[in-house]
């Protein structure tokens, strides 16, 4: 914990000396509210609910779509960028050198501080929807909840290490992570509105579903106990293999002294 500490304060301190990224953080936010939002309005001119699913649940959805992406941008996709840049320069001997575990190191090393504000932004889209809805949610909800969400982050940094990992036979993996970028874009919406085998894709090649869907769905009295249940599976399955792609990754690199 005091190892990233200190590199989250590290990173805080270099973002500030670019204060100009908070205005241009700031302009993204919106925009992407605006899309998101617009989004809505033009599907529910046309109907009252969405496979049950209604405008303020709706809301709901982009408000922990928001939450996830931010923690995404914020936390997990610079640090694997940086590592995924170190493997191709043959720069991660500095890291791999420090007497502290690799694989941590790699994953806290760089934070984007103004992504934060995405967060921020679900909070309250999140806050405004389930008010709308009139949900009246009990403690167990809110905990499946907290425990959803926690899930899905370990998933989502687990499929990223895994992504950033395959750099270690591959010379450059970018195209793969815009495709993972594109698939995150559905989870806008519930993944239980989508085709059988887009739903498939989505919640086990793409966890998308895990990281939004699901979440929300304890808020909303929809998850059921074999869907937490496989949740938290799919979280240690997930966390596993990331960790074993790593060792075995690790093993094939070669740098500058290595």
């Amino acid at each position: 914990m005091r190892v990233i500490a200190l590199y989250f304060k590290v990173s805080i301190l270099n973002e500030l000396q670019y204060r100009v990224n908070f205005f241009v953080q700031v302009l993204q936010s919106f925009l992407s509210l605006v899309v998101a939002l617009g989004g809505l309005v033009i599907v529910f001119d046309h109907t009252e609910s969405l496979n049950g699913w209604t405008s303020a649940e709706l809301l709901a959805v982009v408000g922990v779509y928001f939450i996830v992406g931010g923690l995404i941008g914020s936390l997990i996709q610079p640090s694997m960028q940086m590592l995924m840049e170190d493997i191709r320069q043959g720069t991660l001997d500095f890291a791999i050198l420090k007497p502290v575990d690799t694989q941590l190191l790699v994953s806290v090393r760089q934070i984007q501080l103004w992504r934060l504000m995405d967060v921020g932004i679900g909070i309250v889209l999140l806050v405004i929807g389930l008010t709308q809805a009139g949900a009246e949610i009990t403690v167990l909800e809110l905990l499946a909840f907290v425990v959803m969400l926690i899930a899905g982050g370990i998933i989502v940094y687990s499929f990223w290490l895994i992504l950033a990992t395959i750099a270690f036979w591959f010379i450059r993996i970018d195209n793969i992570l815009q495709v993972f970028q594109s698939m995150y874009e559905a989870g806008r919406w519930p993944v239980r509105i989508y085709p059988p085998w887009l739903q498939f894709m989505l919640t086990f090649l793409v966890p998308v579903a895990f990281a939004v869907t699901v979440p929300v769905e304890a808020l909303t009295g929809r998850l059921t106990p074999l869907s937490f249940l496989g949740a938290i599976a799919l979280t240690v399955l997930m966390f596993t293999v990331g960790r074993v792609f790593w060792t075995i990754g690790i093993r094939a690199y070669s740098g500058a002294s290595a």
